[in-house]
């Protein structure tokens, strides 16, 4: 059994990128955490959706069979660049310290939004090889509508080296997304219920198998 760590940058995020990766580990006996770093402040978002996302939140990942959701507090959505870097950091290091993950999954440093890349940068401090040896492998996830937006050969691109299957749990996937109905859209919109299907069987396909998720392999300790 491993102790598994997904970081989010913001509710949803996780299900988009590691949901059916999530719900496979799950089933197969892990223990898999969530942490949500950032939380929408007024005026920017109303009190009433905030706490109804965080309530989608704990539906989503129940659905998907996480062990511990954990809700970060002290740093807004879509503000992270205005926050104190090594606030960020130790507070990322203490969730590391306390949870002692085996397989760590990011945000892909290349999205376009900059929460994104400060938590990416904020979790390799964090994970840093002399904190400790209990870390094994650690994943960049992709996110629909924020890692393929970036501009092309100016910012990293996403190519993936590592898949997971997930042709037994994309309907989890697909469950758990539906519980965020606050964040889901209308096709052809990317955050809607066919692309998230599009994308999985696309994966899916690239390594021979009906769907799966894509990442790439920051590090791994064999």
């Amino acid at each position: 059994m491993n102790d598994i760590l997904v970081v989010a940058p913001h509710p949803d995020d996780e299900v988009l990128g590691v949901g059916g990766t999530i719900a496979r580990l799950s089933h197969e006996g892990n223990n898999v955490n969530v942490v949500i770093v950032t939380k929408g402040e007024p005026p920017m978002f109303e009190e009433v959706l905030i706490e109804r996302v965080r309530q989608e939140a704990r539906e989503a990942h129940r659905l998907l069979g996480v062990h511990d959701t954990l809700f970060l507090e002290g740093f807004p959505a879509a503000k992270l660049d205005i926050v104190p870097h090594h606030k960020l950091n130790n507070a990322l290091k203490d969730i590391v310290e306390r949870i002692r993950p085996n397989i760590i999954f990011v945000p892909f440093y290349g999205d376009i939004h900059i929460d994104h890349r400060l938590v990416f940068e904020s979790m390799l401090v964090a994970i840093r090889p002399n904190r400790g040896n209990f870390i094994k492998a650690v994943f960049a996830y992709e996110t629909l509508s924020e890692t393929n937006w970036n501009a092309p050969f100016l910012t990293p691109s996403f190519i993936p080296n590592t898949y997971f299957d997930i042709t037994d749990f994309l309907d989890n996937k697909i469950e758990a997304m539906n519980a965020y109905k606050s964040c889901l859209k209308d096709f052809p919109h990317e955050r809607s219920i066919e692309s998230i299907i599009s994308l999985a069987k696309l994966r899916g396909s690239t390594i021979g198998c009906n769907a799966a998720e894509a990442f790439v392999l920051i590090r791994a300790i064999l």
